[in-house]
């Protein structure tokens, strides 16, 4: 709709100074916006940094605080949880993911027991950390099975809410996984659980750096192309939020999250749902390099995290997040 013509009105006129700027911005960030990765190695005392993704660590359980302590200060609402399962407790069907001793289990208790409910907890429901073959589900034929893969998620995401997992995040796109967890929740007594579904989650190329930051990139066997979404659809994306929202999702999850801006913001004018994005590893790891390389400056990083805001995510998984304060002025 045109609302006026030139030259009775000039829209740089509310563009000429700072504060009449600031007046009419209509997006924002704040801390309230982000959560906050982090990922988990075995061992003690060790805060290991991973290469492929500058400024960027594995912790072990014991140096939990050290990252947490910062997310709690810089006021960030949640963090997520993400192992690096040793090999050796790999095996075809994932069952580390169902040992209470895992890391992830060890790290939610160590959160609990030092916090209390100061900061939320989400924990990743999916197989690939834990499997030989890097798949998010079990395998037979050279298929990835997906009625039995729901079986073994159902009972890591009880383990997970038992350990004090305040979100569940399913993120291996097995079809009808979202109510069959909801359905064992509500039985079991976890019904304040919530659900955040990775609902629009495609086969990208972006996850590398995140693969070889769990230790998945080196053993994963062909492509996740069978239950990962085709990069080419945007209706498909309506199809799976629909279904997620039918089966009991709280939140859904779109990734990655800067090539599918788009994707954000037809489900959030659909569905008026909380929608979240993530900024995954080789988006990070891209700007972080294009930053060092002084090809952008580090100015871009504000602009592409508006961009999420812009186009409705209400909050964004990003490894920049405990990194506000130098990002937000």
């Amino acid at each position: 709709m045109i609302t006026g013509t030139y030259p009775s009105l000039r829209l740089r006129r509310s563009r000429k100074e700072s504060w009449s700027r600031r007046l009419i911005q209509e997006n924002t960030l704040s801390p309230n916006d982000f959560i906050l990765p982090i990922f988990l190695i075995d061992g003690s005392n060790k805060r290991q940094q991973i290469s492929s993704m500058p400024g960027v660590y594995r912790y072990t359980i014991d140096r939990l605080s050290q990252i947490v302590d910062r997310a709690i200060k810089k006021k960030i609402p949640m963090v997520a949880l993400f192992p690096k399962t040793q090999n050796v407790h790999k095996d075809e069907l994932g069952t580390e993911s169902l040992n209470e001793e895992n890391l992830v289990c060890k790290a939610l208790r160590e959160i609990k027991k030092r916090y209390k409910n100061q900061i939320g907890i989400m924990c990743d429901v999916a197989l690939d950390p834990y499997t030989s073959h890097g798949h998010d589900g079990i395998i037979k034929s050279n298929t990835i099975l997906n009625d039995e893969t729901i079986e073994i998620l159902i009972n890591q995401s009880l383990l997970q809410a038992d350990m004090g997992c305040d979100v569940l995040a399913p993120s291996d796109m097995m079809d009808g996984r979202i109510g069959k967890i909801r359905k064992a929740l509500d039985k079991h007594k976890f019904q304040d659980v919530q659900i955040l579904s990775y609902a629009a989650k495609y086969a990208s190329s972006f996850y590398g750096p995140f693969r070889d930051a769990v230790g998945s990139k080196d053993v994963l066997k062909g492509d996740k192309k069978t239950y990962q979404m085709d990069y080419r659809n945007s209706d498909e994306a309506i199809r799976e939020v629909t279904l997620d929202i039918k089966e009991g999702a709280d939140m859904v999850m779109v990734k990655p999250g800067m090539p599918y801006l788009d994707i954000i913001k037809s489900i959030k004018e659909k569905f008026k749902l909380p929608v979240l994005a993530y900024q995954v590893s080789g988006e990070y790891s891209l700007i972080e390099t294009a930053i060092a390389k002084k090809l952008i400056n580090k100015n871009a990083i504000y602009e592409i995290l508006v961009a999420f805001k812009r186009a409705g995510s209400n909050a964004i998984v990003s490894y920049y997040a405990d990194r506000l304060d130098k990002i937000i002025k």
